[in-house]
């Protein structure tokens, strides 16, 4: 590979997935890891997530809306009240740095959109629950960037979008919840459909162009949904373990 970057998302402290996925990256050689958010927000494992990541000098990480948000000081989520309370101010510290977006190359990076990292990038969310935004409106969206390689998070579903006027955008899917559902800002529910841990390769060719490699990777979910249950979230267990909500 002439470059190459594993893109890894919303990993929400799931940290036998995360290790999974570092192990496979480590396997391919790929030095350079941008994380697109959302890493320690769930009921797994926030500090052990924490010291693996915190330990991984060849990690870009963007900055998540559940990342942020433990940057509060309080918070109506029962997630959060799991969580905040167990970081200390060396971690707080380091959320604090990360990007609200990154450029490398001609690839763009974020957890959301752009502009905003608590909104969908590739959805639609309505009445009738989540449906995928119409081309003419993506390119309008992004049409002031000048990256034509989009990666974005915050959806939970693997997913690759090509637009008419020739950008990409591809969202990696999770690393460790592959289904959740949100009450906002209509109910809704999101679903991988696999427990698998998922996570994008981009690799450039010899020819300048970016070839893109969804990548979906065993590890003992059974374990981490057992971990999630014993902290009194059997809706994460759940989603762990099968890529489905209840």
């Amino acid at each position: 590979m002439h470059d190459a970057i594993a893109i890894i998302s919303d990993i929400h402290s799931n940290r036998f997935a995360l290790e999974a996925v570092l192990e496979d990256i480590s396997t391919r050689n790929i030095q350079r890891i941008v994380n697109l958010g959302d890493s320690l927000f769930g009921p797994v494992d926030p500090l052990g997530t924490a010291k693996r990541l915190m330990e991984h000098d060849k990690i870009v990480h963007i900055m998540g809306n559940c990342d942020a948000a433990l940057l509060e000081k309080e918070m109506d989520s029962a997630t959060f009240q799991y969580v905040k309370p167990l970081l200390g101010r060396e971690i707080e510290e380091w959320i604090r740095t990360f990007k609200d977006t990154w450029v490398y190359k001609d690839l763009f990076f974020c957890h959301g959109t752009p502009y905003a990292n608590d909104r969908y990038l590739l959805e639609t969310i309505d009445g009738n629950g989540v449906s995928y935004k119409k081309p003419d409106f993506l390119m309008k969206e992004l049409g002031s960037i000048s990256q034509n390689y989009f990666f974005c998070g915050h959806s939970h579903v693997p997913k690759s979008i090509f637009l008419p006027d020739g950008k990409l955008i591809v969202n990696p899917g999770s690393v460790g919840l592959p289904a959740y559902e949100e009450e906002l800002p209509v109910p809704h529910k999101m679903e991988s459909l696999s427990p698998f841990a998922d996570y994008v390769i981009a690799y450039q060719t010899e020819m300048s162009v970016w070839n893109i490699e969804h990548v979906m990777v065993q590890y003992d979910w059974e374990q981490a949904g057992s971990m999630a249950e014993s902290n009194g979230r059997m809706d994460y267990a759940v989603a762990i373990r099968t890529g489905r909500v209840t």
